[in-house]
């Protein structure tokens, strides 16, 4: 049995919690994972996995195999990196993830660090807040662009590298062909309640902040739609009459998918009551940083990245005012 490989499985099956989906992300048939986790099982004498008609969960001893098989890959992967970067060029994966309103941010970043460092293969996954939280903490991820501002993040080992503030506006068709995105005057947020929303659903932080920030003018939103998936929100919006409140990040990545034969989308910044929500990138600030950590953060600070980021973010470069 190769030991690194049968728990390269074993968090491959918690991740998908389906054997043939595991299977197939790690490009092996579902009986050859079975019976390396089986091995497993055998090596270590104890039940890993809950297993039924289907996968049922992994058992006490299987959350502590999977913790271990988090660290040791984690530094297995540290090992390869060291091994290759002697060549003074770092190579190897970077498991980066980050929350969906900031996925636009994040791929932008995935893909400058590899036009700086062709060695190096970034992973992007979008994830929620809890999901980052304990990926940072059991070394499946290395790097996070998240909510800075929540207690769990001081509340953790957590390092902290600051990015951009987000700002939000209520987006929606401007009704206007011709006309690709234009920039209205700003709004209260109780004026936003007479929109038909379409929303993230309650779960999600996004919807937490933005929750609140109704509420601070005693309002509670009653979204036309509501949907888990940006994607989703994102391509509601190409029906006329709906709107939705969006982060600048996501204004930004309305823009560049909107059809030039469609209206376009007119944004308007919602200024009172102001919300700044502060966005970061996220690493685990007690584990030793492998070659392609240290080569994102080396990006994540540099100058120019943070005005590329500034751009596409916030107030997305222009002057962010207040509703009168």
């Amino acid at each position: 049995m190769n030991l690194l490989d049968a728990l390269r499985y074993l968090v491959a099956l918690e991740r998908h919690r389906h054997f043939g989906r595991a299977a197939q992300s790690c490009h092996i048939t579902q009986p050859a994972l079975s019976n390396a986790i089986r091995a497993l099982e055998s090596h270590f004498g104890v039940t890993i996995v809950r297993r039924s008609r289907q996968y049922g969960g992994l058992t006490p001893e299987g959350e502590l195999a999977l913790g271990a098989a988090h660290r040791m890959l984690h530094e297995a992967e540290a090992l390869r990196q060291a091994l290759a970067g002697r060549s003074g060029a770092p190579r190897g994966r970077l498991q980066l993830g980050a929350v969906p309103t900031a996925m636009p941010i994040a791929a932008r970043f995935a893909a400058r660090l590899r036009v700086l460092h062709p060695g190096l293969l970034p992973v992007l996954r979008s994830l929620s807040s809890p999901e980052i939280d304990n990926g940072l903490d059991n070394l499946s991820l290395d790097l996070a662009l998240g909510y800075s501002g929540r207690p769990e993040v001081a509340q953790r080992r957590l390092a902290v590298w600051p990015q951009y503030a987000e700002r939000y506006f209520v987006v929606r068709r401007s009704g206007l062909p011709g006309a690709p995105f234009a920039f209205g005057p700003a709004m209260h947020w109780q004026d936003a309640l007479a929109l038909p929303l379409v929303m993230l659903t309650p779960d999600m932080h996004n919807r937490r902040l933005v929750d609140e920030a109704f509420a601070a003018v005693g309002a509670t939103p009653e979204p036309a739609l509501e949907t888990n998936s940006v994607l989703a929100l994102l391509v509601a919006l190409q029906e006329p009459g709906l709107a939705a409140v969006l982060p600048g990040a996501l204004v930004d990545a309305a823009l560049v998918h909107t059809a030039p034969d469609q209206p376009g989308l007119l944004a308007r910044p919602l200024g009172w009551p102001e919300l700044h929500t502060p966005i970061a990138f996220l690493s685990n600030a007690v584990a030793p940083p492998t070659l392609a950590l240290q080569a994102a953060l080396a990006l994540a600070g540099q100058a120019d990245w943070l005005a590329r980021v500034a751009a596409h973010s916030g107030a997305l470069g222009g002057e962010f005012c207040g509703a009168g």
